[in-house]
């Protein structure tokens, strides 16, 4: 059975299909002013992109913030039930998911069929997030891409103590006032993230394997920063950012 998975984010939007247990492929484009064609559009990309007739299509699983905005979708699923379902095919051994993406993140915990056992969410405050970092690479203006290799030279990580992204982006300029290199300032803000994402992920319970998903995983020095924090290593599969969209289609499968 051919089915999709369609995660329709605040920043980016990602579509996964799958024929049984096999990934035919994934794909990621910008959500943009509409999650409805977002959606649409990302669907039909991927389509044309493997060769598959839409009409082959079974069953298509919506999720992510615009999952009801999705018409062709049988069923609209919560990220949460997504992204567990996503990690489990990836790595049926996960018993921990930390998920960061652009307006929220996640602590998931699994249980050894895939199921959600527990979760706690972050989506009242940009802290911690995509967003969070999009406003910090503004400030220094570095390339968000650069990140995870800039903080790699740091000699002295930067010390930054607001939760909040306002005043958060305020400690950044005056760190540059007083002539803190951009790599320190830069794995100040990683640490600070995994400090208030770990401390979230300690109330679910962290229960290796953990796994890392959503957009930010891509980041190098959050990872880092994170396997500090709550010292394990973490696990970033090349599918991290497209997860939501994989479980979706997975699920699709049994409904």
């Amino acid at each position: 059975m051919i089915t999709a998975g369609v995660d329709i984010g605040s920043i980016t939007t990602k579509c996964a299909i799958m024929d049984g247990d096999t990934l035919l492929g994934t794909r990621v484009i910008f959500t943009g002013y509409s999650a409805e064609n977002a959606g649409t559009r990302v669907f039909e990309e991927l389509l044309a992109e493997l060769g598959v007739d839409a009409g082959k299509v079974e069953r298509t699983v919506s999720t992510g913030y615009g999952r009801n905005s999705i018409k062709f979708s049988h069923k609209a699923v919560t990220e949460i039930t997504c992204h567990g379902a996503g990690a489990h095919f990836l790595n049926p051994k996960v018993r921990t998911i930390i998920d960061i993406g652009g307006q929220d993140s996640k602590a998931i915990a699994l249980e050894k069929d895939g199921r959600v056992k527990d979760f706690v969410m972050n989506d009242k405050c940009a802290a911690g997030t995509g967003r969070f970092l999009e406003v910090m690479s503004r400030a220094l203006e570095v390339d968000l891409n650069d990140f995870g290799k800039m903080s790699d030279g740091a000699e002295n990580p930067a010390r930054i103590s607001s939760l909040c992204t306002v005043f958060a982006e305020s400690e950044v300029i005056s760190l540059i006032s007083k002539g803190d290199s951009r790599e320190n300032i830069i794995a100040g803000i990683h640490e600070s993230i995994a400090s208030r994402v770990g401390a979230m992920a300690a109330r679910v319970g962290i229960v290796p394997p953990v796994m890392m998903t959503g957009g930010v995983a891509k980041n190098s020095g959050v990872v880092r920063s994170m396997e500090k924090k709550l010292g394990m290593p973490i696990e970033v599969t090349p599918y991290a950012q497209v997860n939501g969209a994989i479980g979706a289609a997975r699920l699709a499968q049994t409904i």
